[in-house]
């Protein structure tokens, strides 16, 4: 048997309203009576119908997410991050997947969804600004990732440039001094790929060290299998590096692989430092050193954008929201102690 507000109400001893203004967290509600009633929440075994709260404000309670690839660790942990940081406002939170293909973007962002969703949450890779110039629908966007548009959305990122010139300085601070770059890539200037090179060029020239581009490894995409590839090609250049800054842990995890079957030890002979912090590179047999920005604080940012907008639902302006990062030090670059 479902158990109603008037039952919470009747065991309590108090009001329906009272009970609902402590049910809806009113801040109005003294301790004392708060307490009383969530007493009788506890013993009744009472579950607020959400679906019912969100109809009342014209809503759905569903927002979605639309990443690249979910198969990316990273991007995994980002959802999860997302649907708790939801689950706090009673939202729940639907999950798409674009492949990074700028087609899905475009559809995802002018608003298949719309009458689905109240809000949408998109991390793009391919997705123009001039795809978005005209976007008609009405539903609040909030922008992920370091592709930077000048639009009136709310854009939510770390530093790529600060990160990558920590993880370098971190680097020369161990005494390297041909330190490589993999994760290169050669279209859309603005991707991160192409912050956080630039974060190594102006890191290495501060410090007067030389950047040349044979230390520059491209890669196709940011998968493990393009980290052994870039790293391959590189040793087999005949250029050895005694450090390697890789676009991300996924590639970073590559090259280590392929420096062990060359018989070449890290961080010893070559020390690595990776970026998102992923689970993966905490257990491998060399634990990985990396940047690790806060998936947390991006989540809690991205959802708390789009709850303001629904419910202060003015025309969006668009604002910059940074998140923090720090690196995480580990056997890559410092030798098991």
């Amino acid at each position: 048997m479902r158990v109603s507000l008037k039952d919470v109400a009747e065991r309590a001893g108090v009001s329906i309203k009272t009970v609902s203004n402590v049910v809806n967290n009113y801040q109005h509600v003294t301790p004392a009576m708060r307490a009383r009633v969530q007493e009788a929440i506890d013993a009744l075994g009472y579950r607020p119908n959400l679906t019912a709260r969100h109809l009342r404000k014209g809503r759905t309670g569903i927002i979605a997410l639309a990443v690249p690839e979910l198969g990316n660790p990273y991007f995994a942990e980002l959802a999860g991050a997302v649907i708790d940081a939801a689950a706090e406002h009673d939202f729940t939170v639907l999950l798409d997947h674009t492949r990074g293909e700028r087609e899905q973007e475009v559809l995802v962002s002018q608003g298949f969804r719309a009458r689905v969703i109240d809000g949408l949450i998109l991390s793009p890779l391919e997705l123009e600004e001039s795809d978005l110039r005209g976007r008609e629908d009405d539903v609040p966007l909030v922008l992920l990732g370091e592709r930077e548009y000048d639009l009136p959305y709310d854009h939510i990122a770390i530093d790529n440039v600060a990160a990558s010139r920590t993880a370098v300085r971190h680097l020369l601070g161990r005494g390297r001094t041909r330190i490589a770059y993999l994760g290169a890539r050669t279209d859309a200037a603005n991707q991160p790929a192409h912050l956080r090179l630039a974060g190594w060029r102006a890191e290495l020239t501060e410090a007067g060290v030389p950047a040349p581009d044979t230390l520059v490894g491209p890669t196709g995409g940011w998968d493990r299998h393009d980290g052994a590839e870039a790293m391959a090609r590189m040793l087999d250049s005949g250029v050895r590096p005694d450090a390697v800054f890789a676009y991300n842990d996924l590639v970073a995890i590559g090259a280590m692989r392929v420096l062990h079957e060359r018989g070449l030890r890290v961080p010893w002979d070559v020390a690595v430092v990776g970026f998102d912090d992923l689970a993966e590179g905490r257990y491998g047999a060399v634990t990985l050193t990396t940047i690790s920005p806060d998936k947390q604080a991006i989540a809690r940012l991205a959802v708390g954008s789009l709850l303001r907008h629904l419910e202060h639902p003015e025309p969006q302006v668009g604002r910059e929201l940074t998140a923090e990062f720090r690196l995480v030090e580990r056997e890559s670059t410092l030798g098991r102690r």
